[in-house]
Parts: structure tokens; sequence; C-alpha cells
């Protein structure tokens, strides 16, 4: 009964990501590898929860790859750091952006549900040019938000 004991231990510490994992998944998203190592590297960054890997995937948001920009705001939105908050609301209000871009950075913002994610949906619904499938998006969040 102790081995397995000591086994299942042993292997929830092994899975459990370490200071240089982190920082190699961080290294993975730069530039220098392939796109599906870097897009790889952003979803496990994401599905860490780690803090430190907010300051990255931020930078993933501008990549020019629709594909990593839509998977780091994701993971954005799996941290639920308010330090991601910024570059989601620049997703969000960004026209040039495909809509699912900006319906995920919209969902983001949803769940990091801070003052100024909540803020930053509320000043786009409100816009007027604003689409009205992506405003129909915005609703349907916030109203799933507790009043405060």
């Amino acid at each position: 009964m102790g081995l397995i004991v000591n086994t299942s231990a042993e292997e929830w510490y092994g899975s459990m990501p370490r200071p240089a994992g982190i920082y190699r998944l961080i290294d993975k998203t730069m530039n220098d590898h392939s796109l599906q190592e870097r897009t790889w590297a952003v979803i496990a960054l994401g599905e860490s929860r780690d803090p430190r890997a907010v300051h990255p995937l931020i930078d993933c948001c501008r990549d020019k790859h629709e594909e990593l920009r839509w998977h780091a705001i994701g993971a954005l939105e799996m941290i639920r750091s308010g330090r991601g908050v910024d570059v989601l609301i620049e997703k969000l209000r960004d026209t040039g952006e495909p809509e699912r871009i900006r319906a995920r950075a919209a969902t983001a913002l949803a769940a990091i549900g801070s003052l100024s994610a909540i803020e930053g949906l509320k000043v786009t619904l409100e816009a007027e040019a604003e689409g009205s499938a992506l405003r129909a998006v915005i609703r349907r969040l916030l109203a799933r938000k507790p009043a405060d």
C-alpha cells in the first residue's frame, strides 16, 4: 500500500511545473521556434496557471500569427491575471482582428472579472460602431457576471 501512495506522490510531484520548465516553455514562445512548438508552449503556459507566464503571453497576443494570438488569449483567460487586461482590451477593440479573436478576448475579460476588465467590456458594448455579433457576445458575458 505504501508503494502505491509513494508512486502516486512521485507522479504528482513529477507532473508539477518546475521553474526551469516554465522558463523553457516561455523560451519556446519566442520567434526562433516553429509555430507549432510556440503554440504548444502557449497552451502549456496557460494550463500551468503560472503568473510568470503572463508577460510572455501578452507578447504572444500581439504576434503576427492569428492562431498563436488565439491560444495566448485563451492562456491569459486560464491564468486570470489582471496584468493581462490591457492587452485583452486592446484585442477586443482592434477592428482589424478577426471576430473570433475579439470574442475570445471578451470571454477572457469576463473570466478575469476585474473592474477594469468589466469596464472594458461595457465600453465596447456601448460603442455605436461595434458590430451586433460582438455586442451580443458581450451582453451574454455581462449577463453572467454577478451585479456589483
